[in-house]
């Protein structure tokens, strides 16, 4: 099995670095929110988990459409590796969400505009992966998860600025929303640098994972060819 390089394991060890600095400077080095208490933590990782998710999907609308004008194998790898992350990310962000809505809204759930939107975003992914599952034919399932790529991207900005768009109780954290929102609050300095560590650090982790993604992809892609010249 071919060794991952020393660039991608430097990058590794400073990640897990980095993601420990992080853990640090959410349970020690922000202060304590006033209203909301501890569970106030969980929001520097909810915002930053699905800041990873909606740039994850970013990046496989725009290597889907390098790959559909290129044909390089390259940036199909990139997509698929990067919407498994993507739906990972954003799984974590949703049950982040959860933890902090329960104590807050007094429920872990609730069909609020930008719950809804994320529901859909996440089940066009989860569609993404089945369909590249379920064609056989490698050039017709690039092409055609290429496209399913390009078009759901639809439901990512849809989900950003789902807030600022309709009614909803999520609250709007950094720039204008609407006042009727609930749980929001006013970060101090220390809580705006936290997030935005947190930020750095999971768009690094993110970097990480999918260098590593790629790779396997890579190698399972030679497998399957090494399989087939021995089975022919």
């Amino acid at each position: 099995m071919e060794p991952a390089s020393r660039n991608l394991r430097t990058l590794t060890y400073i990640s897990a670095a980095l993601f420990l600095v992080s853990l640090y400077m959410v349970f020690f080095y922000a202060p304590l929110e006033v209203v909301m208490g501890q569970v106030q933590r969980v929001f520097y990782y909810h915002v930053s988990s699905l800041w990873v998710g909606m740039l994850a999907f970013l990046v496989t609308f725009i290597v889907g459409i390098i790959y559909l004008r290129t044909g390089n194998l390259k940036w199909d790898r990139i997509a698929v590796g990067s919407a498994e992350i993507g739906l990972v990310f954003t799984i974590m962000g949703t049950a982040g969400g959860a933890i902090w809505a329960r104590p807050i809204w007094n429920t872990w759930w609730t069909w609020d505009p930008r719950l809804t939107t994320t529901t859909i975003m996440l089940l066009l992914y989860v569609a993404y992966l089945m369909l590249r599952q379920g064609i056989d034919d490698p050039e017709r399932r690039r092409r055609f998860a290429s496209v399913y790529g390009i078009v759901a991207f639809v439901s990512v900005p849809l989900t950003f600025f789902a807030i600022r768009i309709w009614r909803t109780i999520h609250p709007v954290v950094i720039g204008t929303g609407d006042p009727e929102a609930e749980g929001g609050f006013n970060m101090t300095p220390r809580m705006v640098q936290t997030l935005l560590f947190s930020f750095f650090t999971f768009t690094l982790l993110y970097i990480t994972l999918l260098w590593h993604r790629v790779r396997l992809e890579r190698l399972s892609e030679h497998m399957a060819a090494l399989r087939a010249k021995f089975v022919s």
